[in-house]
């Protein structure tokens, strides 16, 4: 029995690894999900692969640092099926350099998609899923949000941020009935940040938090959970 049937889900940063993985997941539960991310031609491969599963799906390519192209994603998927009950703003990059090291482009675009990106998009979904009296965001973030290491001053920053807008969000939302809940994953096996998957079987699997992303979701109406992390078993040793 596919849990998730009547569900829509907008899941950006969906061409690749976490977000792939999410996307997925919520299809393989019968879910509608608009793919997003800022490449065509992988948005559509991804598409087709998950249409396979029989789930309704559909893509834009869309940059979430860009109020239109937010706006547009927001009304495409609303053509498109009609509602948004899942959000997950999965979309994210990592430059890593020392502070006195960094452009101003390379600490802006960091900030724009990390934490601007999820301030648009839950802007833009909020007063829908106020109107209807349910929604679940997802903020995919970082152990880094909380965690600071050198050379990851722009990173951080956008994590930090992340964590602290995500928390005020969920507490402004839950009474309308909406779920915020915070995913911080630590050392996930993507290609993120220049990662080969082949070499780092001791990450966590992108697979497991597109699983544990459709489980907060699926849980009971009263129960909200706020936050989790989700981090490898056995790391390397320091």
């Amino acid at each position: 029995m596919k849990r998730l049937q009547s569900k829509v889900a907008l899941v950006t940063g969906a061409s690749k690894g976490i977000g792939f993985a999410i996307a997925r997941s919520f299809a393989e539960e019968g879910c509608g999900v608009m793919l997003c991310a800022r490449t065509e031609q992988s948005l559509r491969d991804v598409a087709k692969t998950l249409q396979s599963l029989g789930s309704p799906i559909d893509f834009l390519a869309a940059d979430v640092s860009v109020p239109a192209d937010v706006d547009r994603l927001v009304e495409s998927t609303l053509k498109q099926f009609g509602h948004i009950d899942i959000l997950v703003n999965n979309a994210g990059i990592g430059i890593f350099k020392g502070v006195d090291q960094l452009s101003d482009e390379e600490w802006n675009q960091t900030l724009s998609i990390n934490l601007t990106g999820p301030f648009y998009l839950m802007r833009a979904c909020l007063p829908l899923m106020k109107k209807q009296r349910s929604g679940h965001i997802i903020n995919i973030s970082s152990l880094a949000g909380q965690n600071p290491f050198a050379g990851g001053s722009a990173y951080c920053a956008s994590k930090f941020g992340l964590n602290g807008l995500t928390e005020c969000v969920m507490l402004e939302a839950r009474s309308h009935n909406i779920k915020v809940t915070l995913v911080c994953p630590g050392s996930v096996n993507t290609t993120f940040a220049g990662g080969h998957k082949e070499n780092l079987s001791w990450k966590v699997v992108p697979e497991d938090i597109g699983r544990l992303c459709v489980e907060i979701v699926l849980l009971s109406g009263p129960t909200l959970v706020s936050k989790y992390e989700v981090r490898p078993v056995s790391p390397p040793k320091k």
